[in-house]
This record gives structure tokens, C-alpha cells and sequence, in this order.
């Protein structure tokens, strides 16, 4: 308890926040957006700002509120009408926003974001920039999934991932994921009587993936699971995460005072250096490489470099420079890494020693497959 006390207290300190607002909670379940509710939360976030935090807004509701502008019965299924609704629904959300925080006097600005933005290592490094000079100068950035051109290739897949890979981005301290529960349940409340709000634990922990199920909203793509999962990718940069419901009367505010609220999920683990954390952030992956048990062990246990000599197969096509994937021989994900090789090149090389690689492709770029500076251990 101790612990938990300790580290809520710590929340107050933080100075760099993002803030996630879910679809459920912004357009009362497909009822059009809540403008009250947005006020409220807006009034939240100013009042961080004016404790000294800066804080990045994430929101979901573009879709769900061109649902209910086009008077549509369910959210759509085809990509085109999904597309569709979020230009419609984008339009109402935005200016929800702006009124409501001009009303504190508070600058915003709009940023739309697909994962091959991020995928990108110059044009995150520029989403990184941009976000961080919005920040300097004292504006609060509203940032959602571009829907409107996002494809399965290229999207996130729910706003709770967009929201951990903003915080890796900017590295703030501070994710919260608000939602229409009270938190992380050890059972499903709906279905469990005696089901126990979990108040707190550690990201990685791996029974709370378990206690967070599999369930998605009706208009959401989103569930307790991918806030679970968005904890993990947040601790990568050193971050907190609190999934909250949105509904509690002065939330953002009690989080910040250090009161027991939601569930509170701490790193357990030193922050990534940025390089790393993108490539661990990357969702879409160009190929995988198969390790042999030695090579597990050995990038796992002595974060060492993975050499040729310990792949066993490769598969996919990918260059030089790619994100791959490395597994083990029962397909579960070991490590990410920048390939030194493309997959021609890696097929000729397999299993091969460092001494032999220039005699197999008549030269060697590299001694190793994946430099340990350039691997990530999942």
C-alpha cells in the first residue's frame, strides 16, 4: 500500500501529461458529442496547465460523431464509410474543442496521425519537434487517428495505442486513458458481482492481461485490453499510466493530487533511449527472423547483438534498415530490430559465421544480422 501511496503522490511532480478521452465518453454512446462533458474535461486540462503541466490531448470520437451526424444506425463497416464519417464527425469535434478551451484562453492545435507517420524515423522525429514546439509555446495539442485516410495497413488501431506512442513521442511522464469504467477489474464487473478494481500495479505485469480480457466497444475499437497494452508501450519511456472513468467528478485533478482513483500501472523498468523506443513502437513490422534456442538466450539474457549464425529462417521481404521481427522456433516474439541485411541477403547468410558472410555474398556490410544498439527485447 505504501508503494501505491508513494507513487500517486509522485504524479504530482510530473510536468508532461497526456490525456486520452475515449469515444464512449464523448458522444454519450452514439448520441452526438457531449459538449458538457468536453467543457468539463476541458476545465480539467486547464487547470493542469495552470499548475505548470503540459499536456497533449488525445481523442477519440471523429467517427462515432459522424455516425450520429449522418444519422447512420451503427458504425459503418467498409473503409470508404468509415472514412466518410470521420471527415463528418472530425468537423464537430475539432470545434467542440476550440470553443471550449478558448473559453480559459488556451491556444490548440490540430494534429492528425496515422502509424506510417510514426513508422517513419524522419517524419517522427518531426512529429516529435512540432508537438514539442506547440508545447513551448504554451498551446494544447488535440490529436487524433487520421481516419480519414488511415487504411488496416497503416493504422493504429485503437486511440489508447495512438495515446502510449504520443507519450513515448513526446516523453511525457503521465498517460492517462480515460474510459467509461472505474478502472482495471481482477474479473469483468458486468458479469462478476464480486470483481475488485485492481488500484495498482506494474505494466509488464503479465496477469494483467488476463484480468483485462478481450471486450471492444460498440463504437470504439478499443477495450480494457489495449489499455493494458498501452501501459506497456507507455513504460517504455519511464511513463505512469492511469485508466480512469472519465465521469468522476473532478478526475484529471484528483489524479494529479495524488488521490487513489482508477488503477495506476508504474514502470518497472529504466526508460528506453528514443532511438529504441521507436523501433519498439513500430506496430507493422517488414519480415521476422527465427532464432535458434542460443540465440534466444543469449539476446534476451545478455542483450547481446544477434549474429547470423543463430537464425535459423526468415520470412517476408524486407531492405536494409527495416524493422523486423525476431521469434523463436515456436513463433512467440523475442526482440525488434533494424536488419543489417535484406531478406535475399539474410537467406544466403543463415546460419553462417561472421568470418564466412564476405564469402558468402562477397562482401560484408556488417558483422552482425541486428546490432544490439539497433534491438529491442519484447
Amino acid at each position: 500500500m505504501s508503494g501505491e501511496v508513494d507513487a500517486r503522490r509522485e504524479l504530482a511532480k510530473q510536468r508532461r501529461w497526456v490525456v486520452k478521452l475515449g469515444s464512449a465518453l464523448l458522444t454519450g454512446d452514439g448520441r452526438g458529442l457531449d459538449r458538457s462533458g468536453i467543457a468539463d474535461w476541458v476545465r480539467q486540462v486547464a487547470a493542469l496547465t495552470a499548475a505548470g503541466c503540459e499536456v497533449v490531448l488525445v481523442t477519440s470520437g471523429a467517427v462515432a460523431e459522424g455516425v450520429a451526424r449522418l444519422k447512420l444506425k451503427r458504425r459503418p463497416d467498409t473503409i470508404h464509410e468509415l472514412q466518410a464519417a470521420a471527415a463528418v464527425g472530425q468537423m464537430g469535434l475539432i470545434e467542440a474543442y476550440e470553443a471550449a478551451f478558448q473559453k480559459f484562453g488556451l491556444r490548440t492545435a490540430l494534429a492528425l496521425l496515422t502509424h506510417d507517420d510514426l513508422s517513419n524515423r524522419r517524419r517522427y522525429l518531426n512529429a516529435r519537434s512540432t508537438l514539442r514546439t506547440l508545447l513551448d509555446y504554451g498551446v494544447v495539442p488535440v490529436i487524433n487517428e487520421n481516419d480519414t485516410v488511415a487504411t488496416d495497413e497503416i493504422r493504429f488501431g485503437d486511440n489508447d495505442t495512438l495515446a502510449a506512442m504520443v507519450t513515448n513521442l513526446i516523453e511525457a511522464h503521465v498517460l492517462v486513458l480515460l474510459t467509461d469504467q472505474d478502472g482495471l477489474f481482477d474479473a469483468d464487473p458486468r458479469h462478476h458481482a464480486t470483481a475488485q478494481l485492481v488500484s495498482f500495479g506494474r505494466a509488464n505485469d503479465d496477469a494483467l492481461s488476463a484480468m483485462a480480457g478481450a471486450g471492444i466497444g460498440v463504437l470504439g475499437r478499443g477495450g480494457m485490453a489495449t489499455k493494458v497494452a498501452a501501459a506497456r508501450v507507455a513504460a517504455r519511456s519511464g511513463a505512469r499510466t492511469v485508466i480512469a472513468n472519465g465521469r468522476s467528478e473532478d478526475v484529471l485533478e484528483k489524479i494529479r493530487a495524488g488521490d487513489s482513483v482508477g488503477t495506476l500501472l508504474v514502470p518497472d523498468v529504466g526508460p528506453m533511449v528514443a532511438r529504441k523506443r521507436w523501433i519498439a513502437g513500430q506496430l507493422k513490422t517488414k519480415g521476422e527472423v527465427e532464432l535458434d534456442a542460443g540465440a534466444v538466450r543469449v539476446v534476451r539474457e545478455s542483450g547481446r547483438s544477434l549474429l547470423p549464425v543463430g537464425v535459423t529462417a526468415t520470412r517476408g521481404e524486407y531492405a536494409r534498415g527495416d524493422v523486423v521481427l525476431c521469434v523463436d522456433a515456436k513463433g512467440t516474439p523475442v526482440a525488434k530490430g533494424l536488419i543489417n541485411y535484406s531478406s535475399d541477403e539474410t537467406r544466403q547468410i543463415l546460419g553462417c559465421a561472421t568470418r564466412d558472410i564476405a564469402a558468402k555474398l562477397g562482401y560484408m556490410d556488417e558483422p552482425e544480422l541486428v546490432h544490439r544498439d539497433n534491438l529491442v527485447v519484447l
